[in-house]
């Protein structure tokens, strides 16, 4: 992933979903073989299981993360009235390990985009201490605010964030 926020500016990014902060960690995010980069384009069928999340660590470190994914075009991206969409939570994820490491908050659904181009955004941020007991569940994916989630629980600012995008795919006709 790379170190640098531009790509999260023009595809707006930052501004819809997170504010403008600077890089302080990496991950990798990943469907099957497909490395997700920023504006990539990937297929809900190939998105319908949860990724593999990788942070990336150079030091021994206790460090623990969240990651958010949230699609914030949703239902249309011409009329994004149920912005934020919340896809996955997961808390307590230890650095230099993979998301199936931390605590799943909230379950993985995978994209499925009723119309138009949307962007699925996987924010992480770093923090103060384990979540257990200081954190909660919600059962709400609509008009979820990952700014308000991030400060309700002192995250501050994302350490990284990547985006791709989805769209419906093409229903098959059988003869």
């Amino acid at each position: 992933m790379a170190r640098s926020v531009e790509t999260l500016v023009v595809g707006g990014v930052i501004g819809d979903v997170l504010d403008m902060f600077t890089p302080a960690s990496e991950f990798n995010v990943q469907y099957g073989s497909k490395q997700v980069t920023n504006g990539c384009n990937i297929k809900p069928s190939a998105a319908a299981d949860k990724p593999h999340v990788q942070i990336l660590c150079h030091s021994i470190s206790s460090n623990l993360y969240t990651l958010v994914m949230v699609d914030p075009d949703a239902p249309s991206p011409s009329e994004p009235r149920l912005r934020e969409w919340l896809h996955w939570i997961v808390v307590d994820i230890p650095e230099g390990h993979d998301a199936t490491k931390g605590r799943e908050l909230v379950a993985y659904v995978g994209p499925q985009p009723p119309t138009g181009i949307h962007r699925y955004i996987l924010a992480l941020f770093k923090q103060e201490g384990a979540m257990e007991g200081r954190i909660q569940a919600t059962d709400v994916r609509a008009n979820f605010s990952t700014r308000r989630f991030a400060e309700r629980n002192r995250l501050g600012l994302p350490v990284a964030a990547v985006y791709f995008n989805s769209q419906k795919e093409p229903a098959v006709k059988k003869r």
